[in-house]
């Protein structure tokens, strides 16, 4: 409760603010900490393991509830969707099993009106470089934000990777995802295919 309210008073009002336990919490501590921060405009983030436990968090809370690891597939987006606790969800590249399968679950949340943020577990350029162009490629009022977690990778695997204009992720215009990933960097292959 006092990091919530000191972050809170650090940047003010306005920007979005959510606390993420990453499945920490249990019901009733979830439920309390909310009711007591319910005040500071702030968004909880999968607080419990179990989406019918978040959604139990946030009907006694009443605050925003953005799911992460309980939304791994369409069924799980379906499911905290009934539940009413997926005000938004992150979509994780590696999570859904690349970007085809992403492109799906990113097409369900346009259909059930649902913002999303556009990630990967972690990131390499070719995952930012995937990331980037599904989160250019949703409309911009059903995407909270898209993460650029290549800036925090060495040794970058692509020198043509995504870059930053103006703090903001800039897909390449080339065909495909814009990468050419750099072999030498990445090493000798794990396995061969014919």
């Amino acid at each position: 409760m006092a990091r919530l309210t000191a972050v809170r008073e650090a940047v003010g009002s306005g920007p979005l603010l959510y606390g993420d336990w990453n499945c920490g919490a249990t019901a009733l501590t979830a439920i309390r900490l909310a009711q007591a921060v319910r005040d500071l405009d702030i968004m909880l983030e999968q607080p419990c393991e179990s989406l019918e436990a978040c959604a139990e968090v946030r009907r006694a809370s009443g605050l925003p509830m953005k799911i992460d690891e309980a939304g791994h597939d369409l069924a799980s987006l379906l499911r905290a969707h009934e539940l009413g606790c997926m005000d938004v969800v992150a979509l994780k590249l590696s999570k859904f099993g690349g970007i085809s399968a992403l492109r799906r679950a990113r097409d369900l949340c346009l259909h059930l009106g649902t913002m999303m943020v556009v990630e990967d577990t972690w990131g390499s350029d070719i995952a930012t470089a995937a990331v980037a162009h599904m989160a250019v490629s949703t409309p911009k009022k059903f995407l909270l934000n898209a993460c650029d977690l290549s800036g925090y990778v060495a040794p970058h695997v692509a020198a043509d990777g995504p870059r930053r204009e103006n703090a903001r992720l800039k897909p390449s215009e080339e065909p495909g995802l814009g990468v050419t990933p750099d072999v030498g960097v990445l090493g000798e292959p794990a396995a061969v295919f014919a």
